[in-house]
């Protein structure tokens, strides 16, 4: 089959739209769609110092090149990286190295934050010797390690590498539990709140399958291997629900995110408008009660952040 804009071959049928696109269309298309929504969630009329969080994966790689490619050399911002070592043996150090590699080439200020130097143990030790659901507590700890990492870089934003299809399973997961004070949390975040560097999502409108692509298209090198804790996400079981809608209805996806974005604001203004946070008596971090959810793990598995 041949590109829709062109007579070059089709790399791929989007059958959301019914489009088909050449490798040159198709990586343009891309671009152009993250440029738009980039410049939705983010005011350049001022400079900005954006950190990008990066795993390794291709999600987060192919936003660290993206949003690298924006702010071009505008000399009013930078783009930092962020990586974060949880201390998964036999998975993480190899998608580090990719990322170590990446930055290099961008020439990019990066900060690699590790479970160990953080909170004294890795997620392995500390699932071994907690119990605790690994995923729940990976989460948790990354985005205090996240957090924490940007505001040593003096970031003003913290991008991340979400795609639609993570951004469709976090409000679905959200309505069926009917936890609407988290959904109202998600990002891309427009406010600023004390201590916490808000998030932007820059590929939240681009399929999972098409960042694949566009890694494969501009030869990005990407760590494949899947986190063996993943099989006892209850995230995948969404990820199926929602894979098996789109294949029956193509443009389910972007009918969560669209229903999603009408909600968003008052959610927000119903659940956060005004909430003020507390500083964490152990840590120091934004919390809505005395302790927050980081140090409340770690109390309980008798550890404290190293400060």
């Amino acid at each position: 089959m041949d590109c829709d804009r062109c007579n070059d071959p089709a790399v791929i049928y989007m059958r959301y739209n019914g489009v088909h696109l050449c490798s040159r269309h198709f990586t343009e298309s891309l671009e152009k769609r993250v440029y738009r929504e980039f410049r939705k969630q983010v005011d350049l009329d001022t400079g900005k110092t954006i950190a990008v969080a990066v795993s390794g994966g291709k999600d987060s790689l192919v936003a660290l090149r993206l949003v690298k490619d924006i702010i071009g050399t505008r000399r009013d911002s930078k783009v930092v990286g962020i990586t974060i070592d949880e201390g998964i043996e036999g998975y993480r150090a190899g998608s580090i190295e990719l990322a170590r590699k990446e930055y290099d080439e961008q020439g990019v200020e990066y900060r690699i934050l590790s479970f160990r130097e953080s909170f004294g143990h890795t997620l392995d030790l500390m699932v071994k010797e907690s119990g605790i659901n690994p995923c729940s507590l990976c989460g948790v700890l990354r985005r205090w390690a996240m957090n924490t990492a940007a505001k040593e870089l003096d970031a003003d934003l913290l991008a991340t590498g979400l795609n639609l299809d993570d951004t469709a399973q976090s409000v679905l997961m959200n309505f069926c539990r009917g936890d609407m004070e988290k959904m109202s949390r998600l990002g891309p975040h427009r406010t600023v709140k004390e201590g916490l560097i808000p998030r932007i999502a820059p590929l939240r409108t681009i399929p999972e399958n098409e960042v694949y692509l566009y890694a494969m298209l501009k030869k990005i090198p990407i760590h494949t291997q899947e986190c063996p804790y993943a099989v006892s996400a209850i995230r995948g079981l969404y990820r199926d629900v929602i894979g098996t809608l789109e294949d029956s209805i193509p443009g389910t996806k972007y009918a969560i995110l669209r229903s999603y974005d009408k909600l968003r604001e008052p959610l927000r203004d119903r659940y956060g408008g005004g909430v003020e946070l507390d500083e964490c008596e152990d840590c120091g971090e934004p919390t809505l009660g005395r302790v927050c959810k980081t140090c409340e793990f770690l109390r309980g598995m008798g550890l404290s952040v190293r400060l």
